[in-house]
């Protein structure tokens, strides 16, 4: 539901590459930003962010659907985990490998 609302930065940039006003599209979204998440937080509707900006002429061209793409919105996440996992939990498990075997029974 919020992922629109995150992604309008990209679709903004992609407009702009397109040969786009920043000015007059950062205006474009926040009106149907605004009117979405009134529609959202007032009547219970779902939200329609983008159906209203592929329907808005100043985004003609622009692949508003590819702006959602989740891998622009993690960051340094995936690396972060793999690092924790190598420096944290590796040497702790390893610590306590001899342990692996053992097993308990939990009687609530």
């Amino acid at each position: 539901e919020e992922l629109p609302f995150m992604a309008t930065e990209n679709i903004m940039m992609a407009a702009v590459e397109k040969g786009g006003d920043r000015q007059e599209l950062h205006e474009v979204i926040r009106r149907h930003s605004q009117a979405a998440a009134a529609e959202v937080k007032q009547h219970g509707k779902p939200n329609d962010l983008l159906e209203r900006l592929e329907n808005d002429p100043v985004f003609a061209g622009v692949d508003v659907r590819g702006a959602l793409d989740v891998h622009r919105f993690v960051g340094r996440a995936p690396e972060q985990v793999d690092e924790f996992l190598e420096k944290v939990v590796a040497p702790i498990r390893a610590r306590y490998a001899d342990l692996n075997d053992v097993s308990a029974d939990v009687h609530v």
